[in-house]
């Protein structure tokens, strides 16, 4: 073992703060065996930041993610204002979709998702997404989920929810099925026929104008004594009679 080497090594880390390509190459020793002698040495705070700062590859990644960072930032702060653009025209589909987003929507950092078990909830929603968002069929997935009862007629289930949306069999996700619990003597009250379906669209410009919308509209513009319910049989009506 080279412990001379190994000792210089050690104190060129601890107290310089050296990379471990520099070690090396003023040891004349290989770049694994330094990375293996000072691996236990913890660099303080400023020897970190004369690492960082000697380290052409790591400023460029850290200069392109502030770029990308200010770019998404931009994009984002655009689609928002173009969904509230968008509210204040009055566009009573786009009304209804965002509304029903508001209401019964999810979402995580770049999808957006819808779950209901009323069949015109889920068209309006997904007619939303075609029309206001020119969101192309491929992009929107949906999956059932369903209750143990409804085994027997999953395919068909699973059918009458790809012929509410107008989708075809690739656009399905694989269903849920919950299982009945020990203590449910398999029985349960609120039966839905055709249990629940989801819409995912992975998309997010969708997301970010729907949320705007959301966002720019106050509960009491949508009516005094905002209910739930209401609310959602109104946008409904409104987007379906224009009424």
């Amino acid at each position: 073992m080279k412990t001379v080497e190994r000792k210089r090594a050690r104190r060129l880390r601890r107290e310089e703060g050296l990379p471990i390509n520099e070690i090396a190459r003023r040891l004349r020793v290989a770049k694994s065996s330094v990375s293996l002698w000072v691996r236990d040495i913890e660099l303080t705070p400023e020897q970190q930041q004369a690492l960082r700062a000697m380290n052409p590859a790591y400023n460029k990644q850290l200069n392109g993610s502030r770029a990308n960072a200010a770019r998404y930032l931009a994009l984002r702060k655009q689609a928002q204002e173009s969904g509230r653009a968008r509210a204040r025209r009055g566009e009573r589909l786009h009304l209804a979709g965002c509304t029903l987003f508001w209401a019964e929507g999810s979402r995580n950092r770049n999808t957006v998702r819808f779950t209901n078990s009323d069949p015109e909830m889920v068209r309006l929603f997904v007619t939303f997404l075609r029309q206001c968002f020119e969101v192309p069929d491929e992009q929107i997935r949906i999956a059932c989920n369903l209750f143990a009862d409804h085994l027997p007629r999953q395919w068909e289930i699973e059918q009458h929810w790809l012929d509410v949306t107008d989708l075809p069999r690739t656009s399905l996700f694989k269903s849920i099925v919950n299982v009945y619990s020990k203590h449910s003597k398999k029985k349960r009250q609120n039966k839905l026929p055709y249990g629940t379906c989801r819409v995912t669209v992975s998309r997010t410009k969708s997301f970010r104008a729907s949320t705007a919308r959301s966002r720019s509209t106050p509960v009491s513009s949508v009516q005094p004594g905002w209910n739930r319910d209401v609310c959602l049989l109104r946008a409904a009506r409104t987007a379906t009679t224009g009424n």
